[in-house]
Formats: C-alpha cells, structure tokens, sequence
C-alpha cells in the first residue's frame, strides 16, 4: 500500500487489544492512533479526525459495535472483531470491510485489512532484469517495479512484501515465485522468507544482514553462500 492508514482499536477486553496492537505493529502500513475500550471516546475521535479504519469489537456494555458502526455512518471503514459469529449478517448490513471471528491468528488479520480501498495484492506478470510489470486491482492494472528500487522482498505465509525505499507492495504470490523473477546478479536469498537486493547491503555481521537500519536474519541454511557471495565481492 502506497498510503499509511490511520486506525484505532475498539475493544472492551484490554487482552484483545494488546493482541490487536501487536498485529498492527507488525504493518508498516498501518499507524495505531489510539486503542480505547470507549465507544463514545472512539466515536468523538473519528467524527473529530481522519481515521482509515476502525478495528471494533460487537458486544460491549456502553453501546455495541453495530450500534456504533451505524452512528459512524460510513465515516470510516469497519473490520469487526469478536467472539460471536451470529453477528456477521448485521456486520454486512452495516457495510463492514471485514469480520474476524476471535480467536484469530495474524494471516487472518493480514487478509482483512488487504481489503480496504488501496491497492492491494500484486501478481507477477512480465519481467526483465530491469524491471516487473506487476499487477495491482483490475483485470488490466499493472505497476512498473525496478528491480534496483527493491531494498528485500519478505515472505509472509501466503503473501510476499516487496520492500522499496519509500513503500511496499503486498502480493498474494510465494516467495518461490518471486525469487524466479528476480535477477541473481542482484538477489540473493538470506533466510527461508527473505531475499535481499546485494547494492542495497548496508552491513552485515555473523547473523544479520542489514538494508538501511533493517536488521535481516541469515538462516543457518543460507549463511555459507550468502557470505561466499559476499566474499567474492569484497575489495
């Protein structure tokens, strides 16, 4: 996503929302405003402020997050979280991007807010060594990528982030898929869900590479030709 969403968190449970805060953290694109277990709190920020979306929990004692999401009144966009799955059909009446059904694990997590209005997931389609044509939503969207803007590409289960200097592009694709499209005269895998641009290469000690001030695990598996390549290129 080329564009930091602004959310905040709405639960009545403090444990859901240490969970919620530490998936939000793990998104580069995403920036926590607040986490309240308010409602009313949570609705005088989003009336006040430019709020992307608003993880918010159903059955809470002040007033429920359908009630909530209707005084919203699409200000905002909505992903529920909760324990209760009997809610999701009023969870569609309201228009919510997305439902997640407690207990949910970070893949689920990811999937939803791959849902809101920005581009979103990204399919390899035509490459040189220059560059990919890659594409974004729509059947005939594309996105021109050079392959020398790429810092390292993360695999992230059944996603890939391809990290450049001032964004990164989420795929629904396989790390596997990723490294075949990429020249090895510039790429190399560190780690079984990282591979990493050689120019872009700050440093490196016996376990880490680093991209800028990004600390990047080198796997047991990988480390001896990672460090015979770089060995090759030393002065």
């Amino acid at each position: 996503m080329s564009k930091v969403l602004k959310c905040i968190i709405v639960d009545d449970e403090p444990p859901a929302i240490r969970l919620l805060e530490k998936y939000v953290a793990k998104v580069s694109f995403l920036e926590l405003v607040t986490a309240t277990t308010k409602p009313l709190e949570a609705l005088q920020l989003i009336e006040n402020s430019a709020i992307d979306v608003v993880f918010l929990d159903i059955q809470m004692p002040e007033l429920s997050g359908i009630q909530l999401s209707k005084i919203i009144n699409n200000k905002t966009n909505i992903i529920f979280t909760t324990a209760y799955p009997q809610f999701a059909i009023e969870s569609y009446d309201v228009a919510a991007v997305d439902y997640l059904l407690k207990p949910f694990e970070f893949e689920r997590f990811y999937k939803a807010i791959l849902k809101l209005n920005e581009p979103k997931t990204i399919e390899n389609n035509t490459t040189t060594d220059d560059f990919l044509f890659v594409k974004t939503d729509g059947k005939n969207n594309f996105e021109k990528v050079y392959t020398k803007d790429i810092l390292y590409v993360e695999g992230l289960k059944n996603y890939v982030a391809i990290h450049l200097s001032n964004k990164q592009i989420i795929t629904y694709n396989t790390l596997k898929n990723i490294e075949e499209c990429l020249p090895t005269s510039m790429f190399i895998k560190t780690h079984k869900s990282y591979i990493i641009s050689l120019p872009h290469i700050t440093k490196t000690d016996s376990n880490s590479v680093y991209i800028n001030s990004t600390a990047i695990p080198i796997g047991d598996t990988y480390k001896k030709a990672f460090f015979d390549r770089i060995q090759a290129l030393k002065l």
